[in-house]
């Protein structure tokens, strides 16, 4: 058996090399990321997943209920995810960014979620092991984020209200007129902050916003620290691939946020059962692949019927 902080040496090491490939080596490209090219390296960051799960399989003690609880989670916060894009995509429409400076934006987005992410896990993991109770806590807030999901219409970006937005507005200039990928420049001895600056503050509010969804959901299947973390983190790491793939599916999937729904859920009555009935890490992934396969599959039926 491997001591433990090796594992997070290795994960550490992996998450390195992948943020330098994502953000120095893929970006080397001036334009706007082909539907292609985003595509290929959704598979890449996928695929690299999957071969760290085997890691986990493998070399972790009690591997094989490990790695079943590493891809749960990894499903879980890859579902989110999808509905989180379609919300960048909106923001990017309302502050008229173009298209080739959207990858700049995404890219320091990104690596902000990954440290917002472990601060937030780190905090939930932390209550719980403090006050176990604080987990029904978390099943309302899925329980409540599922209906919403479901019934709450389509989502809305408050540009004037964000609340980021104000605090930066009130002790910054703004600059309206500058249209590049810059967050910050200087006129005439002075600083200004630009509206590619502001839709990456919204980006990040709402990222912090779907953080409060998605942390309990995986803190529902495993209690293991290293797992929600690594889980966590692989799932957004091709998160930027994926925003240009979804960004030319963005129709297709009609029924996903439905099955995202659903999910939600589940683990959320997991979450409130749990003192009383332990369901099974396989039943859980089981129901969630089920769930979303069958979403997406219902959403490809109905786009083959509207096209002939």
């Amino acid at each position: 058996m491997i001591a433990e902080s090796s594992y997070w040496y290795f994960f550490s090491a992996i998450v390195a090399l992948l943020l330098f490939i994502d953000l120095y080596v893929t970006d080397h490209r001036r334009g706007k990321i082909t539907l292609k090219a985003s595509l290929i390296w959704s598979g890449v960051w996928v695929i690299t997943a999957l071969l760290f799960n085997l890691f986990i399989y493998i070399y972790m003690e009690d591997g094989h209920q490990k790695a079943i609880e590493f891809l749960t989670g990894y499903i879980i916060e890859k579902s989110l995810s999808v509905d989180n894009l379609f919300v960048f995509l909106m923001i990017f429409s309302i502050m008229d960014i173009k298209p080739e400076n959207q990858p700049h934006v995404l890219k320091w987005g990104i690596i902000s979620a990954v440290v917002f992410r472990v601060i937030f896990i780190l905090a939930g993991v932390t209550l719980i092991n403090l006050f176990e109770p604080v987990i029904y806590v978390f099943a309302i807030i899925l329980l409540v984020a599922a209906y919403k999901m479901a019934f709450g219409g389509e989502q809305k970006i408050d540009v004037n209200n964000n609340w980021l937005l104000k605090i930066a507005r009130k002790y910054f200039k703004l600059n309206t007129s500058y249209v590049g990928k810059k967050f910050f420049i200087k006129e005439n001895h002075k600083f200004y902050i630009t509206t590619t600056f502001l839709t990456l503050l919204l980006i990040e509010s709402s990222d912090i916003v779907f953080a409060v969804d998605s942390i309990p959901a995986i803190i529902a299947i495993t209690k293991d620290t290293f797992i929600i973390i690594s889980s966590n983190i692989f799932a957004i790491l091709g998160l930027r691939a994926l925003y240009f793939a979804l960004a030319g599916l963005i129709d297709l999937f009609v029924y996903l946020k439905y099955g995202v729904s659903v999910v939600l859920f589940y683990v959320g009555i997991k979450m409130l059962v749990s003192d009383f009935y332990k369901i099974p890490t396989e039943v859980s992934l089981f129901i969630i692949v089920f769930v979303l396969g069958s979403s997406i599959l219902l959403s490809l039926i109905k786009r083959k019927k509207f096209t002939n």
